[in-house]
């Protein structure tokens, strides 16, 4: 008799540790998921300012067409790699966004009226502080993902991850987080040293 409790009283511990378990990873899950839907939130925002954006400048610098084109054509391929789930595929085509905001930016360099127009100034704002929330959704996703991933591959979870489908998923990593700067303290081209 005793025996038989001491059988039950163990199957029982180990059958809440394994509810406990399987209940902590579906909580990851869902936070990692809804981390990235913030993401999402983030680029669509991002994806809608773009062509106002085009538009102002392109009221001023009409030659840049070849800009204007890649900024649109990186735009429609970051809007198509977002209908995807890959969060690679989607860095990849948000990098080639980036690239090319620089370039329009670069282009309004050239235009003071442009860059006093309270209108595009209004646009560069909502950009940048779309962006600095993009920063921190990237954060948040990728500290989630980091969570998720660490107790679906720690044990005593582990066992229960594969069987039920818990997979990881992918951090979200920009050009940015990859790139080194280059510090140069050469003296300019040009300059004479005293």
């Amino acid at each position: 008799m005793f025996a038989v409790t001491v059988i039950v009283i163990v199957l029982l511990v180990v059958a809440l540790v394994a509810v406990a378990g399987y209940n902590s990873l579906v909580k990851k899950r869902n936070r990692t998921k809804e981390a990235w839907s913030q993401i999402d939130v983030e680029l669509k925002r991002r994806h809608d300012l773009i062509p106002n954006l085009v538009a102002s400048v392109k009221g001023y610098a009409a030659h840049e067409s070849g800009t204007f084109e890649a900024v649109t054509a990186s735009r429609a391929a970051a809007i198509s790699a977002g209908a995807g789930t890959n969060p690679a595929a989607i860095a990849s085509a948000e990098n080639a966004l980036s690239s090319s905001l620089r370039s329009l930016f670069a282009v309004t360099e050239n235009y003071p009226a442009l860059r006093a127009q309270e209108g595009f100034l209004g646009l560069q704002e909502q950009l940048a502080t779309s962006e600095d929330k993009l920063e921190y959704a990237r954060r948040h996703y990728n500290t989630s993902v980091r969570d998720y991933n660490t107790a679906t591959q720690s044990f005593p979870r582990t066992v229960l991850a594969s069987p039920f489908g818990f997979r990881p998923f992918e951090f979200f990593e920009t050009a940015a987080d990859r790139e080194t700067p280059v510090v140069d303290f050469a003296a300019p081209s040009g300059s004479t040293a005293n």
